[in-house]
């Protein structure tokens, strides 16, 4: 199978500005007129001085020229130049399924789009960024590169702009009045950022002065400056500037070989580490060893002990975030935690000062790995959504933890055992490629015969399914088959059974599939395993519906969907009612067919997983065409070609349901003819994909009372009937018994609520349901979620 990316067709990823982006008129300019006339455009210049921040400002005013989005790639948490072109890919989300070279991959991507991606932090990378740039822009003509580096990337057709420090305030006579001095912008910068830390903050007669030599002593550099505007809230301007000038003079015995910007933040850094509390420099120092951001309990497992408790962490990460050192996000309503680069750079300096960077390193693979096995244990149940998401925010860290397992002498087994935990992070994300990769390497490296070998192989062996590589899968199967059975490991049988069942499906040998997946099924129940269950159960209604079994279709396809509801689970449920509404559909109900492709479309696209919404969409338009909307039956295949042609192969680990397609596409084109069924292809195939689901699940219109046009609910019809339960202050046990179902399904569906509708609260959900769905003329809501 080739590789697949995401359908979505988005604007692209770029960070949110949670503060004001103040000057840079000029250098704004002068970069969009360079990105004009060139495809590589490298800022240069010292760290803190603003290069990130300009680079993604510009990217946010030029997004419209660019059709296929603008994205910010980040590299500094990024130490193994050989996941470069992987780690670009995952940021554009690209859905690797193949296994080819990630460079290709990219290659193939960008090959016709027109987009732009920012490459940060390039200088630790500079010869691989180098070559990637090289590679990309010379086979992709709508491809621009926006890079920062500390140094130029080297490339003969390369624009470089060394990014100056912030204009400061003139020297020359007459003296600036004091609002023309407000207007300069390295004291517009000292304002506005003051003015979050003493709202009302002015420059004035009394204070000119000390703003203005702080700013010069801080040479206009904008990390130094937001680094020393914090001390204002235990400081005057005037001791500020006092404390300043005692630092800088202690500088002058230093090398003169350094360039004095550098000495100038470098001086800084140290000052705000002097003045921090021996707990804050301590943790300031051990939360180095992450990459990408952390959370509380993070902190708590990694940096607590030796002078820090765990119950102090909460107080010693609040004060390093009032210093400003750490920087609190709040992604998917979590709080994280994150050291600037150069910030980081320094932590980890000081760690390797005190002996402290194997002993941490370890700790924060033991968080991570006991964190994969959490997510492993937890997966079917109500939380899985919001365990996919977690390690989706985690995986820079996951990879720092397997990086340090396949390095460190005696630990690749604790390594390959968690790359298999990660199994669903590998399937549901943007890294099957890199899964494989991790797999790969612990299969290389743990050659003896053990649990953990078994379960690597039958683990790996589906991810090359997922890739069509077959034989090598079922290689990997007949390994772990006989290792099943030397260890006496009926988990290890029943996974072998199952992977064997899709092989032999994928072959064509329904009966050779029937029986393995009955093996499956019974290992299964024997170790009360209800993930392989659920699998199992739903490839068996696939089979028996694929044979026209319609009483075993319906059959195993209900007990999944029990099993599913037990547990509260959503993913694999979602595939189970894709299963049962293509027999559904093939029984002549289109009515029940459509309802449950349309529960099973919205759950995967909550989850962004583009093969569970490229295969419910295919049943749509087959019901449509049987239902004779041959309108929307085109549309919904215009739609298609789109999805599949992002996933990378046409219904991918479906292959038999082809036939179903066909019959479709030309029973669609004989009733409109074929100029008509062209332009309603066209019309589907150019919907931006949110609006196209949109159309597909024919969602209801809410009224925005703010007056706007209507827009597409983004809960599912079964989620709006349970939001109007929460409104009107039903317990989820209630809601249960009210829709009979069971409790965790309840459950599910309201943290699934909470998350897309981002809230944190039922109250919350009560005041959305009011605002979109106001009854008319006094009447309730209907029971069934209509507005």
């Amino acid at each position: 199978m080739t590789p697949s990316v995401s359908a979505r067709r988005q604007d692209g990823r770029l960070p949110a500005e949670v503060t004001s982006f103040v000057g840079r008129r000029r250098e704004v300019a002068e970069v969009r007129r360079r990105l004009s006339g060139s495809r590589l455009v490298t800022l240069t210049g010292v760290g803190g001085v603003g290069k990130t921040r300009l680079a993604s400002h510009v990217a946010a005013e030029v997004r419209s020229a660019f059709p296929d989005g603008v994205w910010l790639v980040e590299l500094a948490g990024l130490e193994n130049s050989g996941l470069l072109a992987q780690t670009v890919a995952e940021v554009l989300e690209i859905r690797d399924h193949s296994s080819r070279p990630p460079l290709d991959i990219l290659t193939d991507h960008l090959r016709d789009k027109r987009i732009l991606v920012i490459l940060d932090n390039c200088e630790h990378l500079l010869p691989q960024c180098a070559v990637l740039a090289d590679s990309l822009l010379h086979s992709s003509p709508g491809l621009k590169i926006l890079a920062t580096s500390r140094h130029v990337l080297g490339l003969p057709y390369e624009h470089t702009l060394a990014v100056p420090t912030l204009d400061l305030p003139s020297t020359e006579k007459p003296r600036p009045s004091t609002k023309s001095l407000a207007r300069c912008d390295a004291v517009r910068l000292f304002i506005e950022r003051a003015g979050a830390v003493l709202p009302g903050f002015s420059v004035t007669e009394a204070n000119r002065e000390a703003v203005e030599r702080i700013c010069r002593q801080l040479d206009g550099i904008p990390l130094g400056i937001e680094l020393a505007v914090v001390r204002l809230r235990a400081l005057s301007v005037q001791q500020l500037l006092e404390r300043l000038d005692d630092r800088f003079q202690l500088l002058t015995a230093g090398s003169r070989a350094v360039l004095p910007r550098h000495q100038t933040l470098r001086a800084l850094i140290d000052w705000s580490y002097v003045l921090c509390t021996d707990q804050e420099r301590l943790l300031w120092a051990r939360a180095s060893v992450f990459t990408g951001g952390f959370d509380l309990e993070a902190a708590e497992e990694v940096c607590s002990g030796d002078s820090i408790s765990r119950e102090e962490v909460l107080d010693v990460v609040t004060g390093l975030v009032d210093k400003s050192v750490l920087l609190r996000e709040e992604p998917h309503s979590t709080v994280r935690y994150r050291l600037l680069d150069t910030l980081r750079q320094y932590g980890r300096e000081q760690l390797v000062a005190a002996g402290e960077t194997a002993h941490l390193q370890r700790l924060h693979r033991d968080h991570y790995r006991r964190l994969a096995r959490e997510a492993h244990t937890e997966l079917f149940g109500p939380s899985q959504v919001a365990w996919f998401s977690r390690l989706h925010l985690e995986h820079n860290n996951l990879r720092a933890a397997l990086e340090y397992c396949f390095a460190e002498p005696g630990e690749a087994e604790a390594g390959t055992d968690m790359a298999s935990d990660l199994l669903y992070h590998w399937i549901t994300s943007y890294y099957l490629g890199e899964g494989r990769r991790w797999l790969d390497e612990g299969l290389a490296v743990c050659t003896e015969p053990s649990r953990v070998r078994a379960r690597a192989l039958w683990t790996n062996s589906w991810l090359a399914v997922i890739q069509s590589e077959t034989a090598a899968a079922a290689a990997m199967l007949e390994e772990s088959g006989r290792l099943g059975k030397q260890l006496a490991d009926e988990s290890v049988l029943a996974y072998t059974a199952l992977y064997s069942g899709m092989i032999a499906m994928y072959r064509g040998d329904a009966d050779s599939a029937i029986g393995l997946y009955g093996e499956a099924v019974a290992r299964h129940r024997a170790v009360n395993d209800p993930v392989g269950l659920a699998l199992a159960l739903i490839r068996l209604s696939l089979v028996h519906s694929f044979l026209g079994d319609s009483p075993g279709a319906i059959s195993f396809g209900e007990e999944s969907l029990r099993l599913c509801d037990a547990y509260g689970e959503g993913w694999h449920r979602a595939y189970t009612t894709m299963a049962l509404g293509i027999e559904v559909w093939r029984q002549g109900s289109t009515r029940r067919a459509a309802e449950l492709e349309k529960e099973s479309l919205a759950f995967n696209r909550s989850l962004d997983d583009p093969l569970g919404v490229g295969v419910s969409l295919e049943v749509l338009a087959w019901i449509a065409a049987t239902e004779e909307h041959y309108e929307r039956a085109a549309r919904l295949l215009g739609v298609l070609r789109t999805v599949w042609h992002a996933v990378g192969a046409p219904l991918s680990g479906y292959g038999h349901l082809v036939k179903y397609h066909d019959e479709c596409e030309s029973r669609t084109s004989r009733a409109l003819g074929a100029a008509a069924f062209r332009t309603a292809v066209r019309k589907g195939s150019g919907l931006p994909y949110g609006e196209a689901l949109g159309y597909a699940l024919e969602e209801h219109l809410v009224v925005d009372p703010g007056g706007e046009d209507e827009q597409p609910s983004p809960l599912t019809r079964r989620e709006t009937e349970i939001a109007h339960l929460v409104a009107r202050g039903l317990s989820n046990k209630e809601i249960a018994a009210t829709l009979v179902i069971a409790r965790r399904t309840a459950e599910g569906h309201v943290e699934h609520i909470l998350s897309k509708l981002g809230f944190t609260s039922r109250a919350q959900v009560a005041v959305w349901v009011f605002e979109h769905y106001r009854p008319a003329d006094g009447d309730e809501p209907s029971p069934d979620g209509g507005p």
